[in-house]
């Protein structure tokens, strides 16, 4: 899978579990990727800001355009959000490690939509930052 294009700081990204929580993995990769210059958006249908910005309580409410969905919500919970993804056109998924389901990884591979699993998002990251300086 070609991490570089979800990691593109170009994409909006959706963390759908996001949390105000700080010891919550919802709000660790929130503060990393947004600390790391990345457009993110928290969704959490309990909450109405993350770290002082305002969070969505679904996708579907999100007015700008989605390019990546991370999910970091139990299994059953990230089978809805990929039907919700196929509906807005989303076509590229991150699931957290312990967030992933076959269910909801054969549905994206079957709807056209990318996705990635068993890795860590804000690892990835780091990897290909790293990679990157060692180039320059």
């Amino acid at each position: 899978m070609d991490f570089k294009a979800f990691l593109d700081k170009k994409n909006v990204i959706a963390i759908v579990g996001a949390s105000d929580n700080r010891d919550k993995y919802g709000n660790i990769i929130y503060r990393d990727l947004r600390a790391s210059g990345y457009k993110v958006i928290p969704v959490n249908p309990k909450a109405d800001t993350v770290e002082g910005d305002k969070c969505y309580h679904s996708l579907s409410e999100i007015p700008t355009k989605v390019d990546v969905v991370d999910t970091v919500v139990p299994p059953h919970v990230t089978e809805q959000i990929v039907k919700e993804c196929k509906e807005l056109g989303i076509t590229k998924v991150w699931m957290q490690p312990g967030s992933e389901s076959e269910e909801a990884i054969i549905f994206c591979k079957n709807n056209g939509i990318d996705v990635i699993y068993d890795n860590c998002i804000m690892a990835q990251r780091r990897f290909l930052e790293a990679e990157q300086q060692r180039k320059n």
